[in-house]
């Protein structure tokens, strides 16, 4: 080293000559137009058809009002603390899942990826069930129900309704034979439904014109897909508690049976439901979060949404079984009337039909039916509580037992009808739109690798047209068997796992310190104790919980799926053939397998990390708050590598070299570093 210890650089373009310290400002990110359509955006995708069609379902299959205390309990200690974590990563990072994860750790990078492989799984599938709402939204703008009675056919010179139709009922024979015109098994394809196939069309344009701009284009939308449904789970109420039967349905749900929880799956669907009412693990929700202002109160956000879901929730299902209450009434006034005939058939000489009433019926004969069901024709058991324990979840529900509900709203059947499509197709399209964006977000995210990403319209068009084409064996004559595949395997354990490592990676690896300090930058204030408690102990052990019981749950028996019986007119379980166990299998392990995957790249070195502006800045400040492995990967410490920092009049300096990010760099080739000497020149 010289006296002077001056340092020249020497054939350097002018545009690199810039301090090292210095970074590159962050393009400008996309923004919400308001805090309304944020809160929108949000509750669209956390409220979905879920809130409707299974928590009542689950409500009233566990112990009516006492499941509400498991829920609550899995709101608190799981739904709530993660989905604050989703928004608070979502908007400090300013990425979508796969740079925010890549941000938290490199080795977590393949967290992105698998969220949003298991976004597109799941949005492939879930489009199939917007386009069965499609489907009988449109023939519900009719006079008549096509459901409300059973085709006629002649035998024997007699006019009579179809025999399945009138054993299985005119609803499922409906969804079954007219909707799906479902074949026996999934090895059957049965063909393309042509008139399915055209729903489904409609169903990726309408999605396509909604997500072709981002938020630009989807922002607007959700004020339809947000409020819509509460309007008409208003309308539905203000009808349902006026049915005959309402009370009954609604005592039937709430009568809280405390000695239900005991039972472990109780806890175990609480914490599921809740796991998927918020939409957690598929990258949406820190999509949503990373175009809000820096300075927005994410803690704040979490429990309010939070509160919204479980709200709607209640709010759904006082809805839901009002209404189901009314069709078991039904159901048992019929029954009652068919036994009264019966039995004055069968004793005209001591009753006719204006002497036995109902009145007496129930007074005489209701505690001797086993007696009467032995000696009288056609004599049945009628009761209105096992009716009422005969609610169905999901499609079953939506199609088949709440269909046959509005079938006894006399004349202004269809126009209930359309209301309850039109809420299931905005509740679809809101968690549609939310699922999507775990993937759009992402890919937009690419953009500094490919200009190509920068065309939302394009990014976003292929991607519903590949989606459509996949749909194809949605439409087929073994579609709804499919869509239970993609249902069962698609989603829940790359979920689970998503989470799990979601919560470890931000509780363990970046440190709930480092990430305190960041929601303290933004918020105001570090948050609550009890929420790094949650994020570093309970909700990994909790999430680890439900993994382990959700793969005891699948393969502890044979994998099974329920398929339409020709014969006896309902669905039983079979087996799937030992192809749909690969399928299911590539569903689980097609996103799963993203996580150690891009770990174990990196770490060998085939994979590089290009890293963001952030990782141009200082070591020392870049990595003052992680642990030591993340700092570590960010200096470049590498066992196979040989190299450490390099230092430069006793400064760190960004290494140009392996796992570095070189955007703000001098490329090596172009620089040479003299030391000016006395007597001598040295290169480096």
């Amino acid at each position: 080293m010289s006296k002077s210890g001056k340092v020249k650089l020497e054939n350097v373009p002018s545009e690199l000559m810039t301090p090292l310290t210095e970074t590159k400002a962050e393009p400008e990110r996309a923004a919400w137009d308001s805090k309304i359509q944020y809160f929108g955006m949000v509750i669209s995708t956390a409220v979905g058809l879920g809130n409707v069609w299974r928590f009542p379902y689950l409500c009233q299959q566990h112990g009516g009002g006492a499941f509400l205390i498991p829920y609550l309990v899995m709101l608190f200690l799981e739904g709530m603390p993660l989905l604050y974590l989703e928004f608070a990563a979502g908007q400090h990072f300013r990425k979508g899942s796969m740079g925010t994860w890549n941000k938290v750790h490199p080795f977590l990078g393949g967290v992105g990826v698998a969220s949003a492989v298991t976004s597109f799984i799941v949005g492939i599938y879930y489009n199939a069930v917007i386009m069965w709402c499609i489907y009988y939204l449109v023939h519900s703008f009719t006079g008549h129900l096509p459901w409300k009675d059973c085709p006629m056919e002649v035998e024997a010179n007699m006019t009579l309704p179809n025999e399945e139709c009138a054993l299985s009922g005119e609803t499922s024979y409906y969804w079954y034979r007219e909707a799906l015109d479902i074949s026996p098994s999934i090895e059957e394809s049965g063909g393309i439904k042509w008139k399915m196939a055209l729903c489904l069309v409609v169903a990726w344009a309408v999605v396509y014109a909604c997500i072709w701009k981002g938020i630009k284009s989807t922002g607007k939308v959700v004020y339809v897909t947000a409020s819509f449904p509460y309007i008409v789970l208003i309308i539905f109420f203000g009808r349902g508690i006026t049915l005959r039967g309402a009370t009954d349905g609604l005592a039937h749900m709430f009568t809280p049976r405390m000695d239900r929880l005991a039972d472990p799956q109780v806890w175990l669907d609480a914490a599921t439901q809740i796991f998927y009412s918020f939409g957690l693990g598929f990258g949406g929700m820190i999509a949503f979060s990373s175009y809000n202002p820096r300075k927005n109160n994410c803690e704040r956000d979490a429990i309010i949404v939070s509160i919204v879901n479980w709200f709607t929730a209640i709010f759904a299902s006082t809805v839901i079984f009002s209404v189901l209450g009314f069709k078991a009434t039904v159901m048992y006034e019929a029954c009652v009337e068919r036994n009264i005939i019966h039995l004055v058939q069968t004793f005209p000489e001591d009753w006719n039909l204006t002497t036995l009433t109902t009145e007496v019926y129930h007074s005489r004969f209701q505690d001797n039916e086993t007696f009467l069901m032995s000696n009288v024709t056609h004599f049945r058991h009628c009761d209105l509580k096992e009716d009422l324990d005969k609610a169905a979840e999901g499609t079953g529900l939506a199609f088949i037992v709440f269909t046959q509900a509005i079938n006894e709203f006399g004349p202004s059947a269809p126009f209930w009808s359309i209301i309850f499509f039109l809420m299931l197709l905005s509740l679809g399209f809101g968690s549609e739109f939310g699922t999507l964006e775990g993937v759009t977000t992402s890919l937009y995210d690419l953009a500094d690798m490919n200009p190509i990403f920068k065309k939302k319209w394009l990014v976003s068009g292929v991607l519903c047209l590949v989606s459509c084409l996949t749909g194809v064996l949605f439409v087929l004559g073994s579609g709804s068997y499919w869509v239970g595949l993609f249902d069962s395997f698609g989603g829940s354990f790359p979920l689970i796992t998503i989470a799990l490592v979601e919560a470890i990676g931000i509780g363990w690896v970046y440190g709930v310190d480092n990430f305190s300090d960041h929601i303290k930058d933004m918020i105001g204030h570090h948050p609550w104790r009890i929420w790094k408690i949650l994020w570093k102990y309970i909700a990994p052990t909790l999430i680890g919980i439900l993994l382990a019981a959700t793969l005891i749950s699948k393969f502890v028996k044979p994998i099974t799926y329920g398929v339409y019986s020709y014969t006896q007119f309902v669905v039983v379980q079979t087996s799937y053939p030992w192809w749909g166990g690969v399928i299911a299998a590539f569903l689980v392990f097609s996103s799963v397998l993203c996580i150690p995957g891009v770990a174990i790249l990196r770490k060998l070195g085939f994979l590089r990390f290009t890293g963001s502006s952030d990782y141009a800045k200082n070591i020392q400040a870049e990595t003052a708050g992680h642990t030591q492995s993340t700092a570590a990967f960010l200096r470049g410490d590498d066992n196979d590598s040989g190299h450490n920092s390099d230092e430069l009049n006793g400064e760190d300096t960004p290494y140009v070299g392996k796992d570095r990010d070189t955007s703000c760099a001098i490329p090596e080739d172009t620089v040479k570093f003299v030391v000016e000497d006395d007597n001598a020149e040295s290169k480096l």
